[in-house]
């Protein structure tokens, strides 16, 4: 069988859901996704796996330092080919440090010097640090509503709606791929989309931002990503 026939295949046999924050487990079980994932190519396994470790914050010790994780973020995004991916991939990082900067200027966090976090918006968040969204509004629609739940410290809330952002992200790459690996990564981040909010509490959400926030310190040089997802 082909590589594209195969993944036709994959595609096929993978149970789609809408119900994000209505059931209350992914469509299937990690065991059964990984098994139809042994249809992928060794390459574009290996990337698949590249992506998930990076974008996946359970993958973190909670010793690790800001400047590994911005170093594996580099590396990571190095290791992924398609553009799509990649897009994708900047998308996700602009969300984490938009939201690490809001949790770290609540906590009384002057404006960084230089650049913060990772990804577009690294050098424009310092450059607005006072406004109340870092004058984001029009590329990130969700991002006064973030701030309204942080200020309410509602972290289970928060967690909810940057879930939602990541999964309307998701769909909209998806409705231009069908039957390729990248439909296929996709569809495995939209399961662990599905898979988190599934194991998501307030407690377990309270210090996973916590976390979120120590990543993109304002006193660690931060990661321009600009023109990463041409």
């Amino acid at each position: 069988m082909s590589d594209r026939n195969a993944y036709i295949a994959l595609i096929s046999s993978l149970p789609g859901s809408e119900r994000l924050f209505v059931a209350k487990q992914p469509p299937l079980s990690r065991l059964r996704l990984d098994r139809r994932l042994t249809a992928l190519t060794s390459e574009d396994a290996r990337v698949l796996k590249v992506l998930e470790h990076a974008l996946n914050w359970s993958d973190y010790g909670m010793d690790v330092t800001d400047a590994q994780a911005i170093e594996r973020c580099k590396e990571a995004l190095d290791d992924i080919p398609q553009p799509a991916l990649r897009k994708v991939f900047v998308e996700r990082l602009d969300l984490r440090t938009a939201v690490a900067a809001l949790r770290l200027r609540k906590q009384g966090g002057g404006p960084p010097t230089t650049t913060f976090g990772m990804g577009r918006w690294s050098r424009h968040i310092p450059a607005n640090w006072t406004d109340p969204t870092f004058k984001l509004d029009g590329p990130m629609p969700w991002i006064k509503e973030a701030k309204q739940l942080l200020d309410a410290e509602d972290p289970l809330g928060l967690e909810r709606l940057l879930l939602s952002v990541s999964h309307k992200q998701l769909k909209k790459h998806a409705a231009r791929h069908l039957f390729d690996f990248e439909a296929v990564a996709i569809y495995v981040l939209i399961w662990n989309i599905f898979d988190r909010w599934a194991q998501s509490n307030a407690q377990d959400a309270a210090t996973r931002f916590e976390h979120l926030a120590q990543q993109a310190m304002a006193g660690v040089a931060g990661t321009d990503f600009d023109g990463a997802s041409a």
